[in-house]
């Protein structure tokens, strides 16, 4: 029996990559996967839940899918993170963890049966080497690990994807081979922290990366999010790692906080000046390097001069892009018991900070106008007759025409910069 299934996915690169194994595996089977919930079977959401505002989100979603009186199933964070919402919404609904994906065909067949299926774990799970749906070409999405070894206060991740397991690197390479045949030609090495890659099989990033790049090709990189924890452990291997030509020269350091005080209330594992000192060890040895980082605002403990020293930091390490979140308490986690700060503070902080942020990523990318060089065409713009590129270092370029340049290597010109990206005209096409 052909079954038709719609997918909707949320959230990190992970679920991406877990949905299009999802979507892999069913096609396999046989089944058809359809672009529209209204013609199909059976539904499935792949759902985020790291945040407060993305979580309400996703209740919509679970919402209006179940009013359409189809089978259910919810996948991905929430059935581990907020079981009891879902089932609140929907008590039929079929429920799939982040940590038990490959069970998918067996969730989608017992769903037509009529039956409930539930299955929140899989312990000896490995999400690679099965059958792919791509939903980002041309870049090739490649789990690398599952789970982290961090014990944050605030995080609700790890109580979805569980304690680190690093996948055997030859599985990795593998991954990418078939990526690679399969036409991609961007590769993402993603989990929730590739700093802590390999640790619990004594191996690291910088040993998977040299295993990657032995791989043959005309082929981009990009190394997913690093938290400073790790990195000192083997950062000088890293950094002569990334002179290949073929990884983006672009890192992706979560900091959270410029406090001491915050970041031990948070249990980060650092200090603020032992992330500055990686940041800086990146940009020393490569000028041209996109720093991105990440900061919460609001953090229940935080003073209005823990909040300075934030600002000080940013405006020190000056990152290209700066993901600003006001702190949301999450179910589950020992940060949920603090009193929050009063919303109008956070707010202001919030405005301030973004304001600093704008300043530095303009000052920045007025650096790349009148640039000339190569870029790869990764996806459609946000609006018509647009697309984005990314050039060496993972700058996003924005390209105006009427052609379609999926995937496609341009010569281009920088001609403006904005907070966000730059714009560019074509020079020549290959």
């Amino acid at each position: 029996m052909v079954v038709r299934v719609y997918l909707e996915v949320y959230g990190c690169s992970a679920n991406v990559a877990d949905a299009e194994i999802m979507l892999g595996l069913l096609r396999s089977r046989g089944h058809e996967v359809v672009n529209n919930p209204e013609l199909s079977d059976v539904n499935i959401l792949v759902t985020c839940t790291v945040k407060t505002p993305t979580e309400h989100r996703m209740i919509h979603r679970i919402t209006v899918l179940s009013s359409l009186g189809k089978p259910l199933i919810v996948a991905g964070c929430m059935p581990l993170t907020g079981r009891a919402i879902i089932e609140r919404i929907n008590p039929k609904a079929s429920l799939l963890g982040a940590r038990a994906v490959t069970r998918i065909e067996e969730a989608v067949e017992a769903a037509v049966k009529g039956k409930r299926f539930i299955k929140l774990t899989e312990p000896d799970e490995v999400k690679l080497c099965k059958p792919r749906f791509r939903l980002k070409y041309p870049v090739g999405i490649v789990p690398i690990a599952q789970g982290c070894l961090g014990n944050c206060s605030f995080c609700q991740v790890k109580l979805a994807r569980g304690r680190l397991r690093s996948y055997p690197p030859d599985m990795v390479v593998e991954e990418v081979r078939r990526a690679l045949r399969q036409g991609c030609k961007e590769i993402w090495l993603t989990s929730q922290d590739n700093g802590c890659y390999g640790f619990d099989i004594g191996s690291d990033l910088a040993e998977l990366l040299e295993k990657v790049l032995s791989i043959e090709g005309d082929f981009m990189v990009r190394v997913g999010m690093m938290n400073p924890s790790y990195l000192s452990r083997f950062l000088d291997r890293l950094l002569d790692m990334y002179s290949d030509e073929r990884i983006f020269k672009f890192a992706h350091i979560p900091v959270q906080s410029g406090s001491d005080k915050v970041l031990r209330d948070m249990r980060r594992g650092y200090t603020s000046s032992e992330a500055e000192e990686v940041m800086r060890r990146f940009r020393a040895k490569y000028p041209n390097l996109t720093l991105m980082t990440d900061i919460i605002v609001g953090y229940p403990t935080e003073s209005e001069e823990d909040f300075e020293e934030t600002l000080a930091f940013i405006a020190r390490v000056e990152p290209d892009h700066v993901n600003v979140s006001k702190f949301g308490a999450r179910p589950g986690t020992e940060a949920y018991k603090l009193k929050p700060l009063p919303v109008k503070l956070v707010k202001e902080r919030v405005k301030r900070l973004n304001a600093l942020c704008s300043e530095i990523s303009y000052k920045r990318n007025l650096g790349w106008v009148g640039w000339v060089g190569e870029v790869l065409v990764e996806e459609p713009g946000l609006k018509p007759r647009s697309w984005i590129a990314r050039n060496f270092s993972y700058k996003p370029i924005v390209l105006r025409t009427h052609e379609d340049l999926l995937g496609k290597r341009l010569n281009v010109r920088v001609v403006k910069a904005y907070r966000n990206f730059l714009l560019a005209t074509t020079l020549q096409s290959s």
